[in-house]
């Protein structure tokens, strides 16, 4: 294991460029699943873009049957790869990677994203010149490189959710007010201390993830972010995002199903209450999400009616699909 994991040092070194240190700074964790193409562009990305920082790339590939763990053994044979033979999920196929980890700090970065402008260089420099606050985060775009807002959040509020439940987050995104818990009307354009970085691009200090024993497991998708923010928090932390160290982050590559999809969410949301919220908040949680659900599957269904189109049949019969696994997801994890 240790000599694979030097030889993946220094040929990460090699091809990042000369006169690196061959002690690890950071180890880049990334976990994927049926995501091949997006996983090689993303791994392209890094060994362009991280130049001057002594780094190691760790990926975990979950039992995906699109051939990605060949394909980056072939492109890549001097990195960490661990091909998992079953689908571990995002937080524990991430705890894994990190127990290869030599790296000072691990940086958690998705498959759908693609590094820019020395991003990997930057948002480690950007730690080195805020060491206390133990979790950095960088600015992200869409693919037409308008903002992704997904970058950080607030811990989930109950007027936050209620705004989404009622469709006027949708309506108003830049509203600070109705898009309270997406820091609505922010562009990510300084420097700011956040309750949540988003997990996608998010680099802790490895004494901390250490301490913090790395993501719950409990959280098999979505969420885990925020319970690790939190805890991090609690502990005495304080996340904070640069614009400086910039990714493009495509987003939702690998939840195919929009029902899935939502039912995860939904699951980790109600997961996230329940861990992080005295019992009468976790009660109001579920109330708002039901709302969500019924205000949703009233407003599709109302537009199949006087669409008549499929676009419309497809999206009311996921949102039904929604409702009907309720005892499931109101159950969180």
């Amino acid at each position: 294991m240790t000599d694979n994991n030097e030889k993946s040092v220094r040929g990460m070194n090699d091809m990042a460029g000369e006169g690196m240190s061959e002690s690890v700074k950071v180890s880049i964790l990334v976990v994927s699943f049926n995501t091949r193409d997006e996983t090689l562009e993303a791994l392209r990305s890094v060994v362009k873009e991280a130049r001057d920082v002594p780094y190691e790339l760790i990926v975990v590939d979950n039992a995906s049957k699109d051939g990605s763990a060949a394909a980056i053994r072939a492109e890549f044979p001097d990195i960490r790869l661990i091909a998992s033979e079953q689908n571990l999920g995002f937080g524990k196929a991430n705890n894994l990677a990190a127990t290869e980890a030599k790296g000072d700090f691990l940086l958690l970065l998705n498959p759908d994203t693609v590094t820019l402008r020395g991003a990997v260089d930057r948002l480690v420099d950007f730690a080195m010149a805020y060491p206390d606050n133990g979790i950095w985060g960088g600015r992200q775009y869409y693919p037409d490189l308008s903002l992704n807002a997904t970058s950080c959040w607030r811990q989930m509020t109950i007027w936050g959710q209620l705004m989404w439940a009622l469709g006027l987050l949708k309506m108003f995104p830049d509203n600070g007010l109705f898009n309270y818990d997406g820091y609505g009307g922010w562009d990510r354009s300084d420097i700011r201390e956040v309750e949540t970085v988003s997990g996608s691009f998010l680099l802790i200090r490895r004494d901390l993830w250490e301490k913090l024993d790395g993501f719950d497991t409990t959280f098999i998708m979505y969420g885990e972010d925020a319970d690790l923010c939190c805890r991090a928090r609690q502990a005495g932390a304080r996340p904070i995002v640069t614009p400086n160290a910039e990714i493009i982050h495509y987003g939702g590559r690998s939840e195919k199903v929009r029902a899935d999809k939502m039912e995860r969410l939904l699951r980790a949301k109600v997961a996230f209450s329940d861990t992080h919220s005295n019992s009468f908040h976790a009660f109001v949680f579920r109330l708002v999400f039901r709302t969500l659900v019924i205000v949703r599957l009233l407003g599709f269904s109302l537009r199949k009616a006087i669409r008549r189109d499929q676009r419309s049949a497809d999206s009311f019969n996921a949102w039904r699909d929604v409702w009907a696994r309720r005892r499931t997801w109101l159950q969180g994890y």
